[in-house]
């Protein structure tokens, strides 16, 4: 099991190197890490291309791919996660609740603002999974006191995910691969799936199990739906499609850290114990 912690951070390391990767592609920054608002941030490609450098990095030092004994990997997720929160709250809502004249899309920009949340929860679902350092700063400790509702954020994306498959459920029955029979059963069923996961894990209910069981499924949807859209369109926008697929398994990794971190009748593990 302890194992799988580190296979958590391994693919939200992963996840956030394809995030700044894509970003070199497109010289602008996706829509989910930075929404329309400020406009001149996106006409500069300098910013997009700079923050992409910098998720590339932090990516490498949470996956563990890369150990440098002087980087303090749980200060990296904890100030990621920070700088996530920020943009969500300066650049998402603003654009959603002020700047944003196009309600047609209202769908859409609301799951990019929760997206960024989630990968904010994720990195201090991240951040609790290593050990506190003695020598922290006050910034650090305030940073420390997020690493709770990382888990909420993270839940808050899933349940929309769930709600999804009934507000849209002819949309995302299509996306049910052709040779499974039953899609309305299967949209509906991971819908249902989806809402409960998010639950268990806002109120610690079954934590563990349940997250288990989110992150093999996420996981399913990496093996038999994205990796087969990724290669049938792996040049839209940029390679997004196989960007999407790697953020699964980043969300599949975010379960599995909440699994083995988060069980109320344990204590939080830490790195020395893995």
């Amino acid at each position: 099991m302890k194992g799988l912690i580190k296979l958590g951070r391994l693919f939200y390391g992963i996840g956030i190197i394809a995030l700044g990767v894509h970003q070199l592609i497109i010289k602008d920054f996706r829509s989910e890490i930075l929404s329309p608002f400020p406009a001149w941030a996106h006409q500069y490609p300098a910013f997009s291309i700079l923050t992409g450098i910098v998720l590339i990095l932090a990516g490498i030092i949470i996956s563990g791919i890369v150990t440098i004994k002087f980087i303090d990997t749980r200060k990296v997720c904890l100030y990621l996660g920070f700088a996530f929160l920020v943009a969500f709250v300066v650049s998402h809502l603003p654009f959603i609740f002020i700047f944003n004249t196009d309600k047609t899309n209202a769908t859409q920009i609301w799951i990019n603002a929760i997206e960024e949340l989630t990968y904010s929860g994720g990195a201090f679902v991240l951040a609790g999974s290593y050990s506190a350092n003695k020598s922290e700063s006050k910034f650090d400790k305030f940073l420390e006191k997020l690493i709770p509702v990382g888990r909420i954020f993270y839940s808050l994306l899933m349940l929309l995910f769930g709600l999804s498959h009934f507000l849209f459920a002819e949309f995302v029955s299509t996306m049910v691969p052709k040779w499974l029979p039953g899609t309305m059963f299967w949209t509906y069923f991971v819908g249902v799936a989806l809402i409960c996961s998010g639950i268990s894990i806002i109120f610690k209910l079954w934590i563990k199990p349940i997250s288990l069981l989110l992150a093999l499924m996420l996981l399913l949807f990496v093996l038999f739906f994205h990796i087969q859209d990724a290669v049938a369109n792996p040049t839209i926008g940029g390679g997004n499609e196989i960007v999407r697929a790697i953020i699964a398994l980043l969300f599949c990794g975010i379960a599995l850290v909440i699994a083995l971190t988060n069980d109320s009748k344990k204590e939080l593990l830490t790195s020395e114990a893995i």
